[in-house]
């Protein structure tokens, strides 16, 4: 079986850092390639930096030449996991919709721990459409940016347990969901400081993905996800200046 994770913004350590912990994950006989896309931002925090990283990760995935049988989104409350299922028939999963999901198995309510304040409202949005809303006592920022993460872990950690303390206590969540891609790796340290389940968007969409696989299931193209009709695009890839159009970066 081969899983793609593809990160939603361009920083190349942030994508080595996902995939090492996706491929801890993984079974045995499991290979995962961590693709960093060609073209965005170097973190995403915001609507218009998670609109313009749909459309690299769709491309990142289709530029991608060798055969695959599941697709991992990793961003968390990012946009673009629909126009993935309409390019793809195989299995995509987006963490977001895989930790919230996970953490339903885990207890009554559960609480994302984000990044900065303005995210906050995209998470909500992306778990009211995927219908996991109802049972997210709350979303909270840590206050942290995405690439802080990548700066100073222990200091992640730390804002990261104290939001995830007030969600235990004072929005009686029961389970916990780290709400970033780059979180990734943080579960083991918070959930030794906080006496509840963490769950880690890119542990479980690996493992949901490699369980949509065995079980032999793939993207429905009767409505929804149908494939892209056939039609002309103006200017689409655009080119580089230097001609060539957009490639994935392995």
């Amino acid at each position: 079986m081969r899983i793609l994770v593809v990160n939603v913004n361009t920083t190349r350590s942030m994508t080595e850092a996902i995939g090492a912990r996706a491929r801890e994950i993984a079974s045995p006989g499991t290979t995962v390639v961590a693709l960093t896309p060609a073209f965005g931002a170097e973190s995403v925090e915001g609507n218009y930096e998670s609109y313009l990283a749909a459309v690299a990760v769709m491309e990142t995935v289709r530029a991608y030449a060798e055969p695959f049988d599941a697709v991992v989104q990793a961003g968390y409350g990012e946009h673009g996991r629909e126009g993935l299922q309409e390019l793809l028939d195989v299995p995509v999963v987006d963490i977001t919709e895989a930790a919230a999901s996970t953490a339903m198995f885990l207890g009554r309510s559960y609480s994302v721990v984000t990044t900065l304040d303005r995210t906050v409202p995209l998470i909500e949005d992306r778990l009211l459409v995927a219908g996991l809303h109802t049972r997210c006592a709350s979303v909270r920022a840590s206050g942290l940016g995405v690439l802080d993460l990548d700066r100073d872990p222990d200091a992640a950690v730390r804002a990261v347990v104290d939001e995830a303390e007030r969600a235990v206590r004072d929005d009686r969540a029961e389970v916990i969901v780290l709400g970033c891609g780059g979180m990734s790796g943080l579960d083991a340290a918070v959930r030794a400081r906080v006496d509840v389940p963490v769950v880690d968007g890119v542990t479980a969409a690996i493992t949901v993905a490699e369980g949509l696989v065995r079980q032999g299931l793939r993207t429905s193209k009767v409505r929804t996800f149908a494939p892209p009709r056939s039609k002309s695009f103006v200017d689409w890839p655009p080119a580089r200046r230097d001609g060539s159009g957009v490639r994935t970066t392995r």
